[in-house]
């Protein structure tokens, strides 16, 4: 994976938060529901692929047929994604409140919610990225997995800078917020390629880890985002082609 692809698939999903973000130059209230549940659908299919191809299959691989580190890095990346959930007062995209009690107001719940996930999306994207230098890892799987964080976003960019916008905040300040809270992602990535020569020996673990932080974002944030109210269909649809992309691309490119 030569310089060009890195840069590129450690800005994807900050870009996406930025477009998200800039929803509020040119939208008065949200994005539209059918757009809405189309887009989540399609980030949930192609990040659900892209565990199991880019990250769970590569994992067992690097094990030698040992299924062991991969299992235990799968388990240790939901159960971490449960405990961050667990001990940060939040807001999820729905309005459910979770986590301790605070003073926080609902917007800067809700910014929090979207930064806590998207830190360990980043590193995800990361590990991804040291696995395709470390171990001839294909650099499709790296940038498939960040096209699909970063159109899932778009929405979690748009629902933190429109309340922004609603309770009378300008919108440059709006927008500015809202892409910030993509900005942990390439952090946390970059993070995880500063330590690549350290955790090279730990990448079974560290990819299945990845692999378990995403699918608990998920089914935990973005499945539940689907299903819920009307046309859960175009959900579903968006499902079985983000899946079937993320898999073509994967199998064919990786």
């Amino acid at each position: 994976m030569n310089a060009q692809g890195i840069v590129t698939a450690l800005l994807i999903p900050f870009a996406g938060t930025a477009l998200g973000a800039a929803c509020v130059f040119f939208m008065r209230d949200e994005i539209p529901q059918r757009a809405q549940k189309a887009l989540l659908g399609f980030a949930s299919g192609v990040m659900v692929a892209a565990s199991v191809w880019s990250l769970l299959i590569p994992s067992m691989e690097m094990g030698e047929g040992n299924v062991w580190p991969a299992t235990i890095g799968l388990m240790a990346g939901f159960a971490f994604l449960l405990l961050i959930d667990y001990i940060t007062p939040h807001i999820h995209p729905s309005g459910q409140a979770e986590g301790p009690q605070s003073r926080l107001s609902k917007t800067a719940k809700l910014a929090l919610a979207v930064t806590i996930h998207n830190f360990p999306e980043g590193m995800a994207v990361g590990v991804a990225i040291a696995g395709a230098m470390a171990s001839g890892l294909g650099a499709a799987g790296a940038l498939a997995l960040s096209v699909g964080i970063a159109i899932q976003n778009i929405p979690e960019g748009a629902i933190i800078s429109m309340p922004l916008r609603a309770a009378g905040n300008s919108r440059l300040k709006a927008f500015v917020i809202g892409t910030l809270s993509g900005a942990v992602e390439p952090a946390g990535a970059l993070l995880v390629l500063l330590l690549a020569s350290v955790v090279t020996p730990l990448m079974p673990y560290l990819l299945s880890f990845a692999a378990g932080a995403m699918l608990y974002v998920v089914i935990e944030e973005l499945v539940p985002e689907t299903a819920r109210g009307q046309h859960s269909n175009l959900g579903t649809v968006g499902f079985a082609l983000g899946f079937a992309l993320m898999m073509v691309l994967d199998v064919m490119m990786g």
